[in-house]
């Protein structure tokens, strides 16, 4: 089981590095683990956040595939900060957010596990998915 801990991830200007604080273990079974971007806004509501739970199941999760497996849920939330010009007031304005669900077969082994998340995490981090969410469109 992996250890909580804080994670550093790059800015958008490839360069910046950003950490996301443990805020909140998972004690268990759909218990999410929760990160927060402390250096990105002074109120708790300013600030970016990652939520991680997971649990067990079973069901068909292919059409030739059935049994237990580990079911894994990333939720991501980054706020719009607004300022009032009159009061300076600053407030989230929207959210954007973003979520990846992972079903991992209880038998299948741990390397093709390991393969799958790191592509899967590559893929996100690809410039042609990165172009797709900044712009709003799907490739063509």
């Amino acid at each position: 089981m992996p250890q909580m801990a804080d994670i550093i991830v790059k800015k958008a200007d490839g360069t910046t590095n950003i950490t996301y604080s443990q805020q909140s273990p998972s004690s268990g079974d759909k218990t999410p683990a929760v990160w927060k971007s402390r250096t990105a806004g002074t109120a708790i509501a300013f600030q970016p956040e990652l939520r991680v739970s997971a649990q067990g199941g079973s069901g068909p999760i292919a059409p030739a595939q059935s049994g237990p497996v580990r079911r894994i849920k990333a939720t991501y939330y980054y706020p719009q900060l607004v300022t009032n010009t009159t009061n300076s007031v600053t407030s989230v304005h929207r959210q954007e957010m973003a979520s990846a669900d992972f079903t991992v077969p209880a038998d299948m082994a741990a390397t093709d596990v390991a393969e799958a998340a790191q592509q899967f995490a590559n893929l996100l981090a690809s410039a042609l998915v990165q172009a797709c969410v900044k712009e709003g469109y799907a490739a063509s």
